[in-house]
Formats: C-alpha cells, sequence, structure tokens
C-alpha cells in the first residue's frame, strides 16, 4: 500500500496523519495516495471483506457515503471512499480535464488498496466517473452499481437531451452560495428530493468550484467513452420520482447494453435517493451482489 507518511504528506491541516495511522479494517482510516506529483488522492477505509468503492454525487464528497458504507461494511465489506479531486485532501489540476482524469484517480486508489478486482458504486454524476473506470481500466473492476445516474443517452427514437438545459441549471442553484437558503431549498426539493421528504439535509456539502469543474469535464468527455462501462454487470438503481434520472429512461442502459445491466426501482425517492431510502438501497445492492457472486456472473467479465 502507497499511503504516505506524515513526512511526505503535503497538507498542513493533516498534521495527524502518521505512518501509523494505516486503513485499519477495524474502523473507518484516512488514506493518501500520489498519483503523481501534483495528484494526491485521499480516501477513507472501514471494515474487510471483498471491496466496494463509493463515489459521490456533482460537486459533493465522500462524507455522502458515509451512512452507506456503515451498513456495508457490517455486512462484510470493505468500503473505500475517495475524495474527488477538489474536495477535501484530494488535490491535482482541475482546468481542462475529462471524466478519465477523475477515473484515474479512483483506478489509483483501487491500486493503492490493492485488492483489484473490486465493485464500484457511483451516485448521480458518479456513475459516469465509475462508468469511465470500467471502460478505461475493466481490469480494475468487477462489476457497478449505479445510483440514481443519468444514462448518457435517451431512448432510441427519442428526440430529447439526457439531462435538460431547466434541470442543470436548477442543480447548479442548489450549491449557489450567494443564494439565499430559502431558494436553494426550492432547487433542493425540484431535484433531489420526492415529494413529502426533507430537502434540507442536503443545504450543506457542497462544493460549488467542484461542481463547475465536473460538469465541464462531463462535457468534454464523449459520452461513447464510458457509457457501456467496460464489459462489467451493472445493477441500475432507479429512484421513482427522479426528475434527473427520470424513470422514463430508466430502461436506457438495458437498451442499449442487454442482459448485463439488472434494473431496480426505489419508491419514495428522489435524486438524492441515500438520505431518502438508505436501507431500500442498501438491499438492492446487497440482494445483487450476493446472486452475482453466486452465478459466477461478476467472475466472467
Amino acid at each position: 500500500m502507497n499511503t504516505l507518511s506524515q513526512s511526505q504528506n503535503p497538507y498542513r491541516n493533516f498534521a495527524e496523519f502518521s505512518a501509523a495511522d494505516n486503513c485499519s479494517p477495524a474502523s473507518a482510516q484516512r488514506c493518501l495516495t500520489r498519483r503523481s506529483d501534483e495528484v494526491v488522492i485521499e480516501y477513507y477505509a472501514q471494515g474487510s471483506g471483498p471491496v466496494m468503492v463509493l463515489l459521490p454525487s456533482l460537486g459533493r464528497g465522500a462524507t455522502d457515503m458515509l451512512e452507506l458504507a456503515q451498513p456495508l461494511s457490517a455486512a462484510g465489506w470493505r468500503v473505500l471512499r475517495p475524495e474527488p479531486r477538489g474536495n477535501g485532501g484530494s488535490v491535482g489540476p482541475l482546468e481542462g480535464k475529462t471524466l478519465h482524469d477523475w477515473a484515474g484517480d479512483i483506478a489509483s486508489v483501487i491500486e493503492d488498496d490493492g485488492a483489484a478486482p473490486v465493485w464500484v458504486l457511483g451516485h448521480a454524476h458518479g456513475n459516469w466517473i465509475a462508468r469511465t473506470l470500467a471502460s478505461d481500466r475493466p481490469d480494475l473492476v468487477r462489476g457497478l452499481i449505479l445510483l440514481a445516474g443519468s444514462a448518457g443517452k435517451v431512448p432510441r427514437g427519442v428526440d430529447a437531451v439526457p439531462i435538460p438545459p431547466a434541470v442543470r441549471a436548477s442543480i447548479e442553484s442548489c450549491a449557489e452560495p450567494d443564494l439565499p437558503d430559502a431558494e436553494r431549498l426550492v432547487h433542493l426539493q425540484h431535484v433531489f428530493f420526492a415529494p413529502g421528504n426533507d430537502a434540507s439535509v442536503w443545504l450543506t456539502g457542497w462544493n460549488r468550484h467542484l461542481m463547475a469543474m465536473q460538469t465541464a469535464a462531463q462535457k468534454r468527455t464523449p459520452v461513447d467513452d464510458f457509457f457501456a462501462g467496460g464489459q462489467a454487470p451493472i445493477l441500475n438503481v432507479q429512484a421513482n420520482h427522479d426528475v434527473v434520472a427520470p424513470p422514463c429512461y430508466a430502461n436506457v442502459l438495458k437498451e442499449y447494453l442487454g442482459g448485463r445491466v439488472t434494473n431496480r426501482s426505489i419508491d419514495n425517492a428522489g435524486h438524492a435517493l441515500l438520505p431518502e431510502q438508505l436501507d431500500a438501497v442498501v438491499e438492492a445492492i446487497l440482494g445483487y451482489v450476493a446472486v452475482a457472486v453466486s452465478s459466477g456472473e461478476a467472475d466472467r467479465v
């Protein structure tokens, strides 16, 4: 494992990080891996067993995935939560990048942990990074789990864009620090949460600059670079009140990729999904992976 010692640590505020702070399976531990002279990626590891890597939504960080990591690690998984480049302790150039750069960061984390191939889970925007990684480095990915993820394409014969400009603008308003909380809450409720669910839990946790850089990276990346997600089996978990990845597009991946894709729908949830229906998501993940492993499907990629 290439975890950096304190003497190699580029962050003054990580003074407590030392060579003794290895990624213990007993609890969540902070780790750093150096991808290059310019890029260092922070990630958190907890649990023991087969590895699952959790990638957060657009403009958000590894903290979002803690609530999912806890039941997964309790169920016998070693869970890795990388901070996206540009958030927390993950640093590196952001301008002019593509999804391949963020996917390469995740590849470095998987290689650092040393347990490839692994399961990779991507929430919302994280689903594009997960599929880019599986396309670029199929040797590292055993299977993909996509939560509330836009496919990046629409059904054949449909004349539309996957995410309309008005929806994108509303997403950006959710993270806009100059807007009053009351106005941001309206956007959060519209694009991220099902009616009646508490959208205020996502008033915090945003990185507006990261959001802008990730959005630009996605626009620079041709959809066919990542669409197929390599050859990995895919669990596609969709929310029935999602306006970003709407139910009418839920079968796009299966339409194009066929039997590799298994669809699951979660009731009473929007694009945020995890803070709305965590237990249902965990049940879907563990049920799918158990079947994939027992059938050997995930070993035939």
